[in-house]
């Protein structure tokens, strides 16, 4: 019989090894990882052992990556009551920027603010270029990645030179944008393309009802 025959009887005849166990004691089979040949029921415990140690990574990532979550929702959940504690722009902006630098160890931000009923000297609310409105208006989620506008670099002051990535939150009013919070790092990982966003939306969320209750 063919290979491909044996194969077919048996695909066939699924009952037919548990009739013949003993042929899991008699045959053997090439060492997965070389060395000398080993029986059937060694080479099937094997394949187990390592089955069950893939599974075990796979568990052990998701709850690493549970309790990373778990982490940053503690976060935003502090963040979230220092922003509704704020009573002021400026206790509302410090605490913003605390919170960013801070707990969630970003090295550099940044905010603009724009067509609010009120404003204030900071720089925060120096005018920007129309093309700028117009991109992040057009924004959909938070871009994340190398820092290619010249304009919202300007707004880093002297740490401009040394940024390699940034996380750019659009911030809203209905549907409309009305600023930009700038997040950047010296680190071209820390803020890539393909991360997710689900928690920068949520922090934009978060800053943008505040801002919308001191500036209307």
């Amino acid at each position: 019989m063919k290979a491909d025959e044996v194969a077919a009887y048996l695909n066939a005849h699924p009952d037919f090894l548990s009739e013949h166990g003993e042929l899991f004691t008699r045959i053997t089979v090439p060492h997965p990882h070389g060395g000398q040949a080993i029986t059937l029921a060694e080479r099937q415990l094997h394949a187990l052992r390592e089955k069950i140690g893939q599974l075990e990574g796979k568990l052990a990532e998701l709850i690493r990556f549970g309790e990373e979550n778990d982490e940053i929702g503690e976060k935003v959940h502090r963040l979230t009551l220092t922003l509704l504690e704020a009573n002021s722009y400026a206790v509302l902006r410090d605490a913003l920027f605390n919170s960013l630098i801070e707990d969630f160890s970003v090295p550099y931000v940044a905010i603009r603010i724009w067509n609010a009923p009120l404003s204030h000297d900071e720089d925060d609310f120096l005018p920007v270029s129309e093309a700028l409105c117009f991109q992040a208006g057009d924004m959909r989620h938070p871009y994340c990645g190398a820092p290619g506008h010249i304009e919202v670099l300007g707004w880093l002051g002297a740490a401009a030179p040394h940024v390699r990535s940034v996380a750019l939150v659009p911030l809203r009013r209905d549907a409309q944008v009305f600023g930009l919070l700038a997040l950047a790092s010296e680190d071209a990982e820390r803020f890539y393309p393909e991360m997710g966003t689900l928690y920068l939306s949520r922090i934009g969320d978060l800053t943008a009802s505040a801002l919308r209750r001191e500036l209307g």
